[in-house]
C-alpha cells in the first residue's frame, strides 16, 4: 500500500490537472459560441449561393464554363481541414484516418504520391501528411487558429488557376461538419469540378425528363438510367429551366459567381472545422474533468483509509506498550 505521502502527493498532482482541464473546456466552450455563431451565419448563406448557381448551370443550355467539366482523373488536390494543437479527442484521429482512406482509394485507381497534392489547413494533417512522404502546400500555417476569409479567397483562388491550367483533374476537400457540440460528422466533399448531379438528385419535385431541360442535364439523367421517368398524369410539373434573367450577359455572371462560390466553400469548411474543434475539445476536457473528479475520490477514500490503519496501529502500540507495562 502506498504511504501517505505518495497519495497526498498525487492527490495535488491530480488536483493540478483537474483545474488546467476544467479552464481548457471554459475556454474552448467560450470559442465554441464564436464559432457557432460564426457557421450559423455563414452557412445559409453558402448552401443557397450554390443551390441557385447549380441549378444555373443545369437548367440554362448556353452556359459555358470549365469549371463543371469531368475529366480523367490523373492528378488529385486534397483539401484537408485540421486542427494546429492537440487534446481535442479524436478529432484530428479521424480527419488523417478519412485522408488516408482517400488516398489509397486513389491508389488502387493507379494514382502514385507524386499525382496527390496535400493542402493540409492545420498543424496535425501537415505534420501526418508530410511524415508519409506526400508533397503539400502549407501557405498559411495560423489559419486553422484564426479563421481568415481573404486567406481562403487566395487558396480558393490557387486552387480554381490550377485546375483550369490542367495541373488537377479532381479537388476534393475533407474536413468535420458541425452538427452540434456533442456531434460532429466527417465530410468529404468535391471541390472541383463542380457537382452538378448531386443537384440533380436531389431536386425531385422537378420533371427531370421535360423537353426545357438542357442538353447537359439529359445526358446526366441518362448516365444516372432516369431518362425514361415520367411524373404521373395527377401530380403538378415543374419544369427544370426556371427561365433565368441573365444581366448583364452569361459570362460576367459566371465570372462573378463561380469564384465567390468557391471561395465561400472553403471559407465555410474551415468555419465548420473551427466550431467542430472547439466542441470536440470542450467535451475531452469536460471527459478529463469528470475522470479527474473520480480518481481523486478514489485516493481521498484511499487516504482517509490508510490515515486510519496509521491511527489504529499506532494506538494499538500504545495499548500494547501500556499492557507490558
Amino acid at each position: 500500500m502506498a504511504s501517505l505521502k505518495e497519495i497526498k502527493t498525487r492527490i495535488a498532482s491530480v488536483q493540478s490537472t483537474r483545474k488546467i482541464t476544467s479552464a481548457m473546456k471554459m475556454v474552448a466552450s467560450s470559442k465554441l459560441h464564436h464559432a457557432q455563431n460564426a457557421i450559423e451565419s455563414m452557412l445559409p448563406y453558402e448552401a443557397m449561393l450554390e443551390h441557385i448557381l447549380k441549378t444555373f448551370l443545369i437548367s440554362t443550355s448556353d452556359t459555358d464554363t470549365p469549371f463543371d467539366v469531368k475529366r480523367p482523373v490523373k492528378r488529385v488536390a486534397l483539401l484537408v481541414f485540421s486542427s494546429n494543437s492537440s487534446l481535442c479527442g479524436g478529432y484530428n484521429a479521424n480527419i488523417i484516418k478519412l485522408m488516408l482512406q482517400t488516398i489509397d482509394e486513389y491508389h488502387a485507381k493507379g494514382l502514385t504520391k507524386d499525382d496527390i497534392i496535400i493542402y493540409p489547413v492545420g498543424r496535425k494533417v501537415f505534420e501526418a501528411a508530410k511524415k508519409r512522404g506526400y508533397t503539400c502546400v502549407y501557405p498559411y500555417p495560423q489559419l486553422a487558429d484564426k479563421p481568415n476569409s481573404e486567406d481562403c479567397r487566395n487558396i480558393a483562388k490557387e486552387l480554381g488557376q490550377k485546375w483550369l491550367k490542367g495541373e488537377f483533374d479532381k479537388v476534393e476537400m475533407i474536413y468535420h461538419h458541425f452538427k452540434s457540440a456533442g456531434s460532429q460528422i466527417l465530410q468529404r466533399k468535391n471541390f472541383l469540378p463542380i457537382d452538378l448531379e448531386e443537384e440533380l438528385n436531389a431536386d425531385t419535385t422537378r420533371d427531370l425528363s421535360s423537353d426545357v431541360t438542357s442538353k447537359a442535364a439529359q445526358e446526366y439523367l441518362k448516365k444516372k438510367g432516369q431518362s425514361e421517368t415520367q411524373k404521373s398524369n395527377n401530380e403538378t410539373v415543374v419544369p427544370l429551366n426556371d427561365n433565368f434573367i441573365v444581366e448583364p450577359d452569361l459570362h460576367t455572371v459566371l465570372t462573378s459567381l463561380i469564384p465567390k462560390l468557391l471561395h465561400l466553400m472553403v471559407y465555410t469548411a474551415l468555419l465548420d472545422s473551427n466550431a467542430s474543434e472547439h466542441a470536440a475539445r470542450m467535451v475531452a476536457m469536460q471527459t478529463a474533468t469528470d475522470n479527474a473528479d473520480e480518481l481523486l475520490r478514489a485516493l481521498n477514500l484511499q487516504y482517509n483509509k490508510s490515515r486510519q490503519a496509521a491511527i489504529t496501529s499506532e494506538l494499538l502500540d500504545i495499548v500494547g506498550g501500556t499492557v507490558n507495562n
